[in-house]
Parts: C-alpha cells; structure tokens; sequence
C-alpha cells in the first residue's frame, strides 16, 4: 500500500472517530473538549454555529503562524484540520437518528465522547498527522519557551472548558473535564504503542 493511501486511511478513520465523538456523545449533553474542538463547541451552542465550520474559523490564525514560523508543523497539520472539521459537518445531520437508538447518560456519553476522540487523534499522531489547532499553538510555544508541550495543552484546555463552564453550565465544566482525560489518557496510549 502506497504512503499517500495509508496517510488517506488514517486521516479519514481518525477523522470518523473524531466526528463520531463529537456528533454522537458531546453536542447532546452541551459537553466541550479542550482546544479548538472546544472553542467551535462553544460557539455552537451559544450561537448556534456548525463546529466543522468554527474550528476552521479558530484555527486559521494559528495556521498562518505555522505557514510563516513553522512550515513542517503546518504541512502535518493542515489536512488532519480539514478531514476531521469535514467529517463533524457531514456526521452532524445523523445525531438525531443516533440518538433516537441510543439513549446515554451525560457521564456515558462524556467517556465514551473521550474515548472516540482520543482513538481519532491517537490514530492520526501515531502516523505523523495532528489536527492543528491549540495542539499546533503548543508544539510552537513549546520550541520558542522550552515549555512542556503537555503542560502547554492542559492549560489551554483547562482554560477553554473554564469559560464553557462559565458561559453554558457547572455540568458542561464537569462532564467536560473527564471527557478530556478520558481522550488524553486514550491518545497517550495509543501514540505511545506506536513508538
């Protein structure tokens, strides 16, 4: 199998994973994740914008950094945005059904929310593929500071699930935040099988 399919695979099985946690388990409980998943979660339910969207919206300020900073971590990082942002918009129309099937507790779906996105980014940063965002913010913090890349991202997560928690509900901050230790701890293990 060529380089240029496998990369496809990963980028739309990650992505799936992504959508699926989104879509399926997050929006229906108002839960949020950390980075720029989180943000476009905020504008969504307070404005009512689509995520795919939003995400784009969020990350293009940090994507021209990258462009003129970093250009190696944009380069890994545009299409993993793009996929994953896509996916959200086109698995959205199919909550309804999902949740017509499927009726979870907010805790369930905060997990298993955790879960599939930590599956989809795990998937994607074992191949050399990261949906940007805050992550692609941190990795670049991280070499002009010599700051902890992971200490980088948990502030920034905890700061953005502060605000949803602040801005929506008690319940959005609490279900949010083990929806991302749940997904950190399942990244961590899956990047770290790949190494």
């Amino acid at each position: 199998m060529s380089q240029v399919i496998r990369k496809i695979i990963i980028l739309v099985l990650g992505s799936l994973f992504i959508a699926c946690g989104v879509d399926f388990f997050l929006i229906p409980f108002k839960v949020l994740d950390g980075g720029i998943i989180g943000l476009a979660l905020i504008m969504k339910y307070i404005w009512g914008l689509e995520v795919g969207f939003s995400m784009l919206i969020c990350s293009a300020p940090i994507f021209i950094l990258a462009w003129f900073q970093y250009r190696p971590l944009f380069l890994s990082s545009i299409y993993g945005l793009i996929f994953s942002s896509m996916f959200i918009n086109l698995l959205e129309p199919l909550q309804y059904h999902f949740l017509y099937y499927f009726e979870l507790s907010g805790m369930v779906s905060a997990i298993i929310g955790g879960v599939g996105i930590g599956m989809g980014i795990g998937i994607m940063l074992r191949f050399g593929i990261s949906t940007g965002g805050t992550d692609l913010l941190a990795q670049y913090i991280s070499r002009i500071t010599f700051l902890n890349v992971g200490l980088i991202i948990m502030i920034t997560d905890l700061l953005i699930i502060g605000i949803g928690g602040i801005l929506i509900s008690m319940e959005t901050f609490l279900l949010s935040l083990i929806t991302i230790v749940v997904g950190g701890l399942v990244t961590g293990i899956l990047v770290s099988k790949g190494s």
